[in-house]
């Protein structure tokens, strides 16, 4: 299991929402580019960014800022928000990108995530965020009527080989992970996944290296590495150990 530290833009600035809502929102850094160096200097192998504008509009508005830690940093990047065309999705892995991230699109239209799964393979992760058990799109502003559940079989059909899987309700919240819910979607499913969502102390890390799930690829770090109650490099030596 790997710890990826987050780096959500909105602006152009590094912010962390509570729950996904636009409304509560919380500038921690005025440089993406400098926190994505900090988060490299700490151990980190692979960052995750959201661009949190393109989530919200359908289309990604800060990649001039992700394309230049992509250049800047030597790490690998994981991104999301807005990736909703084709287009899109060749000019973001233009930037050299590891993965890029699916989430609205991938629901609503299944032919479009056959298609780019079927021309860049394991370059294509999908990002189920859920609410009770259901999917939420447009930048976590609607909730759909599909289970995370119902939907991961099918996904795993047309090739997806990476999941990150996202409990909205813990997110941001400082107040630890769903476990249940989160054993729920590894017991359905051999794809690797990714944890998002409710990470809060070293021992929350802990309790998901426990799950002791052999798919539980990662687990994605956000407000406790910004809020300094979890320290990247301690994370990164205990999954170490663990491994």
């Amino acid at each position: 299991m790997i710890i990826i530290p987050a780096i959500d833009i909105k602006n152009g600035k590094v912010v962390r929402l509570t729950q996904g809502q636009f409304a509560k929102e919380k500038v921690y850094d005025q440089d993406p580019l400098s926190v994505a160096q900090r988060w490299k200097q700490q151990g980190a192998t692979l960052i995750h960014i959201v661009d949190l504008d393109g989530a919200e509009k359908g289309k990604p508005q800060n990649l001039a800022i992700i394309q230049k830690i992509q250049r800047e940093i030597g790490v690998n990047v994981q991104m999301g928000g807005g990736i909703r065309a084709m287009e899109t999705v060749q000019e973001v892995l233009g930037f050299g990108l590891m993965r890029i991230i699916i989430g609205t699109r991938a629901i609503e239209d299944k032919e479009f995530l056959k298609d780019i799964l079927s021309t860049y393979g394991d370059k294509v992760a999908v990002s189920l965020d859920c609410v009770n058990g259901y999917v939420a799109i447009k930048g976590w502003t609607t909730v759909s009527h599909v289970s995370a559940l119902s939907i991961i079989p099918e996904l795993e059909r047309l090739g997806l080989r990476t999941l990150i899987y996202t409990d909205i309700a813990t997110d941001g919240m400082l107040q630890g992970p769903n476990l249940k819910s989160l054993a729920e979607i590894l017991a359905s499913t051999s794809v690797n996944v990714i944890a998002s969502g409710g990470i809060s102390q070293i021992d929350d890390i802990k309790q998901l290296a426990y799950v002791n799930a052999k798919n539980l690829y990662g687990v994605i770090i956000g407000k406790a590495l910004y809020e300094q109650t979890i320290n990247l490099s301690d994370a990164i030596q205990l999954c170490s150990k663990k491994e």
